[in-house]
């Protein structure tokens, strides 16, 4: 068996890599192929899990569309897979990358196996554009590896066959059990947040840019001003999130703005956080493993097993409401309960049923 994992962002990488590893250590014939959508975070990951990608679009250039991705991930998915015979495309999550690499499997006649399935906020616009991607992903995969209960339900209530849907767990976990197990997390924190009380905080979602990320941030300088606790904060690398964020917090002596950070480091100030205030889906996902209470700043989510399970709440966007649900976050009481989304087998569940598929 030949198969084609494709990733292009941050995300991705963390999600996948851990799926890569276990195909090699299981003897399949696995090819990780990168579109480069986020040129930068991608470079940064690889060093992480030790590989390499085995073929490289390179489609980033600067203030580049979802369209422009999309039409170049497709015209050089097609150029590049041709010959190559793959018997499954494994994309994940909702990125424009694994949209565009689905559609282009697909039309070539090759089976994909969509990573993360079921996940819906239930608004087309919101996360946008990753719910229509990962809607149209779900529409063109032959099979549908969902990470949890909730999902494989959302999936058979919108027709898909008992047959099409794996219940797996979500690949982040494994991931995370890799880097838990390979890095010394209390070092690299150390080096960072010293051993000072701080909340972790990452935005950086395109229908956050503008007033809501704004409200947010005000939010968050008026709660440590209060509450004398500080804010560790990895500003991502996109122009306009910086504008924003060095303008309400550049300032702020309780915030520590620092560069983006890998995967490992950012691992390491999680488990080292008070509780964590994110935009981000993979961190939602995350931090029940260390049982660290989220503050969702979102106005949806697509994974309520986060706040159904007690780890989190969704918190909207508005000053108000997110200040009110920072000061719920230091006197919460965290289950005890495993993670929701994983226990660190997904990728070994998902590499077996190719192989009986294939059988």
């Amino acid at each position: 068996m030949k198969i084609a994992i494709v990733f292009g962002t941050r995300p991705e990488i963390i999600k996948l890599a851990p799926l890569y590893l276990k195909a090699k250590e299981m003897g399949v014939n696995a090819q990780f192929i990168c579109t480069g959508q986020h040129r930068e975070m991608v470079d940064m990951m690889k060093g992480i899990f030790g590989i390499e990608a085995d073929y490289d679009m390179n489609v980033m250039v600067q203030n580049q569309t979802p369209n422009m991705v999309a039409a170049k991930v497709i015209s050089q998915f097609e150029t590049y897979a041709k010959d190559e015979a793959f018997d499954w495309v494994l994309i994940q999550g909702d990125t424009t990358t694994a949209m565009a690499a689905a559609i282009a499997a697909f039309n070539m006649g090759l089976k994909v196996g969509h990573v993360e399935a079921g996940l819906r906020s239930g608004n087309l616009y919101d996360p946008f554009p990753e719910e229509m991607n990962r809607r149209v992903i779900d529409q063109v995969s032959e099979l549908l590896f969902a990470p949890t209960e909730k999902a494989v339900n959302q999936l058979l209530s919108e027709g898909f066959t008992k047959e099409r849907i794996r219940l797996t767990g979500n690949t982040v976990i494994d991931a995370q059990y890799y880097v838990m197990t390979h890095f010394d997390l209390d070092k690299i924190r150390r080096s960072i947040a010293g051993d000072g009380d701080y909340f972790l905080v990452t935005l950086h979602r395109r229908e956050n840019i503008g007033p809501r990320m704004k409200n947010i941030l005000r939010a968050m300088r008026r709660f440590v001003e209060r509450e004398k606790i500080g804010i560790v904060f990895p500003v991502h690398k996109n122009p306009k999130v910086r504008d924003i964020v060095y303008n309400e917090l550049g300032d702020c002596r309780y915030s520590k703005l620092i560069e983006p950070v890998d995967y490992v480091t950012l691992t390491a100030l999680l488990q080292g956080a008070r509780f964590v205030a994110t935009d981000s889906g993979g961190i939602q996902e995350e931090a029940p493993t260390f049982r660290k209470f989220v503050v969702v700043c979102r106005e949806t989510t697509e994974r309520p097993e986060l706040i159904e399970h007690g780890f989190g709440v969704l918190a909207g966007t508005t000053e108000e409401s997110v200040f009110e649900n920072l000061s719920r976050a230091l006197h919460v009481e965290i289950p005890n309960k495993p993670n929701p989304f994983g226990d660190g087998k997904a990728s070994e569940r998902i590499l077996k049923n190719l192989l009986n598929v294939g059988q």
